[in-house]
């Protein structure tokens, strides 16, 4: 044999037994990552290892609306009262709730708290309560403390339901209570709060039922309310 020939036959054995062995690694050995393989230069990345192997892609993950979406209900949220205390929804487990945003300046003000005071000295020996929430989001409406806003509620408009500290309800601030109260029901146009006194109303088992507009009279959700309670 030559040695031009022996070179070659050389050659077939090396790259046999490459293949071979290549053969062999890979299926005794469990590639852990796709992307720790050397590329050939001027190779391009498969479509599976840019998308998953990637050390460069960071998932991000919004753990405060994940927290929301495992909410089931109105009972799941704890929210803080006028005096920065937490309050526990759950303490209103078998009620019927209608939950309002509230303003002291607006001018839904002086027909909607009257309206609200009616029905909950009307209601709340059958288990109904209100929970209103001050907001400050629409045109600075409720500019006021948390005290001076229990004062003018109480003193003016006789109220006697609970009224809770200042929230947001729109937004990355947005009370979570509000994003999960949103979630349930959206408004006419996307789900966001659309100004004062808007209203929910909630079901014994702390489920929201319906959405009111803010132009929507608390005395016009009375038949609603009846049929939540079981009342003729």
């Amino acid at each position: 044999m030559s040695c031009s020939s022996a070179r070659v036959f050389n050659n077939l054995i090396t790259q046999r037994i490459l293949v071979f062995n290549s053969r062999t690694l890979s299926n005794s050995l469990k590639i852990s990552s796709v992307s720790s393989i050397p590329l050939p230069i001027g190779s391009k990345r498969s479509w599976f290892s840019t998308r998953f192997c990637s050390t460069k892609r960071t998932p991000v993950v919004n753990f405060s609306s994940m927290a929301t979406q495992s909410k089931q209900s109105v009972y799941d949220f704890t929210v803080k009262n006028a005096k920065g205390q937490d309050v526990d929804l759950s303490t209103y487990r078998g009620k019927v709730l209608l939950i309002v945003n509230v303003a002291s300046q607006c001018g839904l003000t002086n027909s909607n708290y009257p309206e609200l005071t009616t029905l909950y000295q009307k209601y709340k020996d059958q288990g109904f309560e209100i929970l209103a929430f001050p907001c400050n989001q629409f045109n600075g409406q409720e500019p006021g403390s948390n005290e001076e806003i229990q004062d003018f509620v109480c003193t003016r408009f006789k109220a006697e339901y609970p009224v809770f500290g200042k929230v947001d309800v729109n937004g990355k601030t947005s009370e979570p209570l509000y994003t999960f109260l949103r979630s349930s029901k959206g408004g006419l146009l996307g789900d966001s709060i659309k100004w004062n006194f808007t209203k929910f109303l909630v079901d014994k088992e702390g489920k929201v039922v319906d959405r009111y507009a803010p132009t929507t009279a608390p005395l016009s959700i009375e038949k609603d309310i009846k049929k939540l309670l079981g009342v003729a």
